[in-house]
């Protein structure tokens, strides 16, 4: 039946492709749309018969290309994939939703290499059915094609969505993992048969690990894996009731990723490894979940980021939750094996501030409360299934090829500084620790045109003993070292937060400032655009998330001075990930603290205290009504080094005792951490 249907929806669209029956105006958008559908259609007769797998290099490439060709930047201003575009030629009230309609249509590239017929399927049939619409009526209304979006994402909701599920949790959906253990690194055409898009960054990154010997191989995959059931005893959790882990990563690791999965089958662990969500119905915004090859254009990624605003109502929002809750319920036993997962992240690109166009879909304000609520309601069904006080994580980071000239040598530094002396950091960090265990507040100011001046409230310690206020994080769940953190009292807790220029969430800010009143943001603006008002719509969707506000879930002091001073030599301090960038600085995250969803698990430091400061007097709410403790994100903001004048803690007598100023470390026991700024600095005094 589900070739049938594809045959039939083949036979149609090449009808469509030679038919004159639509308006002018849209004849040239269908005649695209049916043209893409059928180079589908050729792909898949290539892939099915194994002649794609047998192709030379060169006819990958070109293949490639051709199917992400019409989104990269140099094609996109004249692209119906661009809103803009589609407005221009399909006018503003068209435009946008055809747009959003071709964009979903693109899903169908990696359906033809996961054999997805059923989805090339549904996702023809809306094309045919739209297209129909225009021939019975040259302008047909608005509300009509929309309609039609809506009913395809509410009926297939059970298709889309409960696949998504199965995917991330079941370790007998191996497209991928068969991939990656069937690669060769002396043959990269693998690349290709993922169908994602293979930028220089995934070439290169495969080339140059095809190079290294197998001892650096193993030494960063074991850094990784060790990270990971690190982060389980160092939280007291049962690694052995797990059996699966979910590995996410970029394209071009393959040689790693394949050495980890041995090592996670060694703990009893089978991987799942899923691909980062393609369609409108199992996206979120522009962000990546999964595995994921280049991106072809960060702003027809941006531009798409809130399609689902043609059909996400409260009917389509408890559709979707419905089909969460049967699937995790039906699959139950998969869902409670999860141990979580393990993320080798990729950075380096040249940092994206996207244009901000009026034609692209968006969120009304309804839909974004609604977005808060599905989100609020979704997590609290996963936790059920895959409980956050049994599940853990950890995320490591490499440079890609596109970080410059020098990127072999940087690669090496940051093998170098992902597996630092993790004994040697836990000491001087507890030095640290043990004067903030003093302390009320602590007390960051800004230098040199950083407005800072922010004063963080601690938790009291009842029994200074036995209890501490900060955790001594050094290479666990967060690879590299070098941080000490904990979740603030809000109470207290106030004053501006400002940095210069920060890389969030794969999106750039300039002059992000964030004021605080009471640990809950009170206003905010950046400097990217000449409106104010785009500005803090920026942040609203970037940060915020959509909510009205959100706390300061935790404060944390990073001490990793070798990071910073390799960033600084190779000047790459703007194309850092947060999760080395948080570690060369104080940072501060907005929303959720570090122990959401499992507050309750006592964690200690290796001195054996008990680390007390995991709640909030938001995250406290769960014990009423859970929907009001959580928010379901977490964006860390790193000050660096040089824009601080000071961090002190201040006690209850009113001493101030710093522990930072004009940008070194100034408290007894952490000079070592001043090391590799000295040589920094004696650098620019001799390049000077």
């Amino acid at each position: 039946m589900t070739e049938e249907r594809y045959d039939l929806c083949i036979g149609r669209l090449r009808q469509m492709s030679r038919e004159e029956s639509v308006d002018a105006r849209f004849l040239p958008f269908f005649r695209q749309m049916a043209e893409f559908a059928l180079m589908i259609d050729e792909l898949r007769e290539e892939w099915n018969s194994g002649r794609y797998r047998e192709a030379d290099l060169g006819t990958l490439k070109q293949w490639n290309r051709r199917l992400y060709e019409d989104i990269l930047p140099e094609y996109y201003e004249k692209s119906y994939a661009n809103p803009s575009y589609a407005a221009e030629k399909l006018g503003q009230e068209y435009g946008p939703v055809l747009c959003a309609l071709y964009a979903e249509l693109r899903g169908s590239i990696v359906y033809v290499f996961e054999g997805k017929t059923e989805y090339l399927d549904i996702l023809f049939e809306l094309l045919i059915e739209i297209y129909h619409q225009f021939e019975e009526d040259p302008v047909p209304e608005l509300r009509h094609i929309k309609d039609t979006i809506y009913w395809y994402a509410s009926d297939y909701c059970d298709v889309f969505v409960a696949d998504r599920i199965r995917d991330q949790i079941d370790p007998d959906r191996t497209f991928a993992v068969d991939l990656i253990r069937e690669s060769d690194p002396q043959d990269l055409r693998y690349l290709y048969f993922f169908g994602e898009y293979i930028s220089d960054n995934e070439w290169k990154t495969a080339k140059h690990l095809a190079g290294l010997e197998e001892s650096v191989i193993r030494k960063m995959a074991d850094v990784y894996t060790d990270g990971y059931r690190e982060g389980f005893l160092n939280t007291g959790k049962d690694l052995s009731l797990k059996s699966t882990v979910n590995i996410r990563y970029v394209l071009g690791f393959e040689r790693v990723i394949k050495r980890a999965i041995e090592n996670f089958e060694a703990m009893g662990l089978k991987p799942v490894i899923y691909r980062a969500g393609v369609s409108m119905l199992t996206r979120r915004q522009q962000a990546k979940t999964g595995y994921y090859g280049g991106t072809a254009n960060p702003q027809y990624e941006y531009d798409h980021r809130s399609d689902q605003a043609i059909f996400f109502d409260k009917r389509f929002l408890e559709r979707k939750l419905e089909v969460i809750q049967t699937t995790y319920e039906h699959e139950k036993v998969l869902a409670a094996a999860m141990a979580g997962p393990a993320v080798i992240e990729m950075f380096g690109e040249a940092p994206f501030s996207p244009i901000q166009k009026e034609e692209a879909l968006r969120f009304t304000d309804r839909q974004e409360q609604l977005s808060v609520q599905f989100d609020s309601r979704q997590s609290q069904i996963v936790n059920r299934y895959i409980p956050g006080d049994e599940r853990s994580y950890t995320i490591i980071a490499y440079p890609a090829p596109e970080i410059g000239a020098a990127y072999e040598e940087i690669f090496d530094e940051v093998i170098r500084i992902n597996t630092l002396d993790a004994g040697k950091y836990r000491r001087v960090q507890q030095k640290m620790i043990d004067v903030l265990d003093r302390g009320i507040y602590v007390h960051i100011l800004g230098r040199d045109g950083n407005r800072t001046d922010l004063n963080v409230q601690l938790h009291p310690l009842t029994d200074p003993d036995t209890q501490t206020i900060f955790e001594n994080c050094v290479a666990d769940v967060n690879i590299p070292v070098g941080e000490v953190f904990t979740s603030p009292v809000l109470e207290g807790t106030s004053g501006v937060l400002h940095v210069k220029k920060v890389y969030l969430n794969e999106l750039q800010y300039q002059d992000l400032e964030l004021t605080f009143a009471n640990g809950m943001i009170a206003d905010y603006s950046c400097g990217n655009f000449s409106r104010e008002m785009e500005n803090k719509n920026y942040i609203r969707e970037n940060i915020l998330y959509s909510h009205s506000t959100l706390p300061m879930g935790e404060f944390a002091i990073g001490t990793n001075t070798t990071a910073y001073a390799a960033a600084k030599k190779y000047g790459i301090e703007d194309k850092l990930p947060i999760l080395i960038a948080e570690k060369m600085g104080p940072h501060f995250a907005v929303g959720d603290t570090c122990y959401s969803w499992s507050e309750d698990i006592a964690v200690y430091n290796p001195d054996g205290k008990e680390i007390i400061a995991r709640d909030n007097s938001i995250s406290v709410r769960r014990k009423e009504d859970v929907s009001k403790a959580y928010f379901h994100c977490h964006t860390d903001i790193t000050i660096p080094y040089e824009e601080l004048s000071k961090i002190a803690v201040v006690t209850e007598d009113g001493e101030e005792i710093p522990i930072l100023e004009n940008g070194r470390f100034v408290l007894d026991g952490t000079e070592f951490l001043n090391e590799p700024l000295k040589n920094m600095d004696k650098s620019c005094m001799m390049n000077a």
